[in-house]
């Protein structure tokens, strides 16, 4: 992709389409947001531990384990890139207990704040790489309860969404990250020939 495409006037949209208010989907705090959300206007912020949004979104939601031996809170690991991808969006958003998604994150994001957060990604690309390796084992034994067999389905389609967000930061974020400088800048997509800031 070259530029940016805004997702949001394609969820405000959708939003009227539903028996529910943006309110009702969209209440995660800025200040609670979980740091491996990719920049952009979506991200989480403190969710259930149900691990049910990759159902509606598995090309854009990821789960955590920070609440240890399991499913902690989910994160957006790859923003929207069109209208099918928005709607896939706002289904995991909307499957989320306790609202904790939101869409407001481009008033909250700043050029300085993305290039942070990229010069960052080895971090977040070293904690996906463990936790797939290990959601992606058949075994479990220091979960307890969660270790069983029943839930390992579960798991290894969480451990295949860490993979899929290792993949797109070696190819495909950066590119989108870019494009996303300039609308975060200037709410614009690049003219044609002009260069994308640089990370």
């Amino acid at each position: 992709m070259i530029g940016y495409w805004d997702p949001l006037p394609t969820a405000r949209r959708l939003v009227e389409t539903l028996d529910v208010s943006a309110g009702q989907i969209f209440a995660g705090r800025w200040d609670q947001r979980n740091w491996r959300n990719v920049p952009g206007p979506f991200y989480a912020g403190e969710t259930d531990s149900l691990a049910i949004g990759r159902l509606g979104a598995p090309e854009h939601i990821c789960y955590d384990d920070d609440l240890g031996g399991g499913f902690g809170f989910e994160f957006i690991y790859r923003q929207p890139l069109n209208e099918h991808e928005t709607r896939a969006v706002m289904d995991g958003c909307r499957a989320e207990f306790y609202s904790g998604y939101n869409w407001d994150g481009d008033d909250h994001r700043t050029v300085d704040a993305v290039r942070g957060w990229w010069r960052d990604r080895g971090r977040v690309r070293e904690w996906a790489v463990a936790i797939a390796a290990d959601w992606g084992a058949d075994t479990h034994p220091h979960w307890g309860y969660n270790a069983g067999l029943r839930y390992s389905g579960h798991y290894h389609d969480a451990a295949q969404g860490h993979r899929d967000f290792v993949a797109y930061l070696d190819d495909g974020l950066e590119a989108y990250l870019r494009g996303y400088l300039l609308w975060l800048d200037e709410r614009r997509g690049p003219g044609p020939g002009e260069a994308l800031p640089r990370l």
